[in-house]
């Protein structure tokens, strides 16, 4: 049997691969972009640089002070003929197979997992002469999968608004919820309160910890046609250019959302949230269930 180690690294050599195969399906559609030039909008941009794209597709490395959980955002839309289409389907293949290979080579061996983020900007010059220029060293890697949005028909208009109410919830039991507590400073007054809080729940009692979402753009799509599926319109969150197909090389009407995002949840509690109000475990954000 091999070593996961060992294992892990030769994964690694796969890895450079794949991501040169991902930087070459960028060139791909980059090259035939530019060679097109095709109908373009961009959020607030009355006159669309020519470099635009590029810089979208290939931004994927940290900046200095960057949260490791924060990504940036190239709200646009793209009318694009079939091999463009097909071009960019590639794209999203190469990422999802460098996120599969990352993925196991994270499980086998954290210190391999560690090496990911310095080796492969090295793989492109591109990336690798913005990284000496600005002093960034390490690749983001949820920059570096995260998909390209397609349309899966002609468009007609396209309806964008700021999503900033989303959050995402992940239950717990109450022994997972002490679990967590503990990996704190089980010293500190307020760690202790929480931890007899939890003592007097049931042990069967399960728990919500919430994390907030950053702001969204959020786009409704209005096709031309309905699906075959009967829906005429789909909504999606669009943080990369969106690619719409275009037999007549126009682009749909596009409404012009704020800049940036309200400071403050746009959208009404529902009336049946299942959370109660108050945090109960403040330093884990988790909250009980209403009963």
């Amino acid at each position: 049997m091999q070593e996961p180690d060992v294992t892990a690294y030769r994964l690694l050599h796969e890895l450079d691969d794949r991501f040169d195969h991902l930087v070459g399906t960028i060139e791909t559609a980059l090259a035939l972009y530019e060679r097109q030039r095709p109908a373009t909008w961009v959020l607030h941009q009355p006159t669309v640089d020519s470099d635009w794209l590029r810089h979208a597709l290939l931004d994927m490395w940290h900046q200095e002070g960057q949260d490791g959980r924060e990504t940036r955002n190239y709200v646009g839309v793209i009318a694009a003929d079939e091999p463009l289409i097909e071009t960019v389907g590639a794209i999203n293949h190469a990422k999802t197979a460098i996120s599969e290979l990352i993925q196991k080579i994270k499980a086998l061996s954290p210190k391999a997992f560690g090496e990911i983020k310095h080796r492969l900007p090295q793989r492109h010059p591109h990336v690798d002469n913005v990284l000496r220029r600005s002093g960034f060293a390490r690749l983001h890697l949820k920059q570096c999968w995260r998909h390209l949005p397609i349309a899966e028909a002609p468009v007609s208009r396209i309806r964008l608004a700021w999503y900033s109410s989303g959050r995402s919830i992940k239950r717990l039991s109450v022994q997972e919820a002490e679990q967590k507590l503990m990996q704190l400073d089980t010293e500190a007054p307020h760690v202790r309160i929480q931890l007899r809080k939890l003592a007097a729940l049931p042990s069967s009692e399960i728990l919500a910890q919430v994390q907030a979402q950053a702001p969204l753009m959020r786009a409704n799509l209005f096709f031309t046609e309905p699906l075959l599926d009967g829906h005429s319109r789909r909504a999606l969150n669009i943080a990369m250019p969106l690619f719409v197909p275009a037999p007549d090389q126009r682009l749909p009407h596009v409404n012009s959302p704020p800049v940036q995002p309200p400071l403050e949840r746009t959208r009404a509690k529902r009336r049946d949230e299942k959370l109660e109000h108050d945090v109960y475990l403040p330093s884990l954000r988790i909250y009980r269930y209403r009963q």
